[in-house]
């Protein structure tokens, strides 16, 4: 079964930083796109919206950070993760990209595995849904990068539209959701389901987890949520 990974863009015009970084982020799971100018950077987020961006500082068309206020000035992505990529050390450069709400940065040359890091980090800060590292709720575990669900360490059998609700409630515990929430945030508002077939999929999803089924609460007259207590 196969999970969309989450799509980092690399805004970058270096041919060798882009090699190193889309090889390190490959690596770990993730989709890459590389584009090299701040102009395809933005058609590109206009017609496909990244889960993350790594933005350089020196672009040949205009400067990342002013992509970053372009961006941020924007309502549709505002929210979007972005880390600067940056050769400049001087303090004075850092606070500006996180004044112009960068929100970390990395600077050159770094290591694939701080960056990786730092990635992970900041999704599972801004949107934890897609971060890459191992979810666990009592005694099931997820694993974003081979697509698998555990319980007790045996694998168990679970349907892709099922898998995908599980690790959005895993990276939101404790939080309780409304049918129409979960359409919008686990399927996206680009697919035209009924909210009743939440409802399906929740049963399919306790019928998959057996005897951890206890785990997905229905809080009456208002949705589901995942919950350890």
């Amino acid at each position: 079964m196969a999970a969309e990974k989450p799509t980092i863009l690399i805004v970058e015009d270096e041919p060798p930083i882009i090699e190193l970084v889309t090889f390190t982020l490959k690596g770990a799971g993730w989709n890459v796109t590389a584009v090299q100018t701040a102009g395809e950077a933005w058609d590109f987020i206009q017609q496909r919206l990244p889960q993350l961006i790594l933005l350089d500082w020196m672009l040949p068309d205009q400067s990342g950070l002013r992509l970053l206020s372009r961006i941020r000035a924007d309502r549709q992505f505002n929210e979007l993760p972005i880390i600067m990529l940056t050769a400049k050390s001087m303090e004075e450069d850092k606070i500006a990209g996180l004044d112009n709400g960068a929100d970390d940065y990395v600077t050159k040359p770094f290591s694939p595995r701080e960056l990786t890091a730092r990635i992970n980090a900041l999704l599972r800060r801004k949107t934890p849904e897609h971060a890459q590292t191992l979810m666990t709720a009592g005694s099931i575990s997820l694993d974003p990068i081979s697509c698998s669900v555990s319980m007790n360490d045996e694998k168990i059998d679970i349907g892709h539209a099922e898998f995908k609700l599980l690790k959005f409630f895993l990276a939101h515990p404790d939080r309780v959701f409304s049918r129409s929430q979960l359409l919008d945030k686990v399927w996206g508002d680009h697919v035209v389901i009924e909210e009743r077939t939440v409802d399906v999929h929740v049963l399919r999803l306790r019928k998959a987890l057996k005897e951890a089924e206890h785990l997905i609460k229905t809080v009456r007259s208002v949705g589901y949520m995942l919950s350890e207590k």
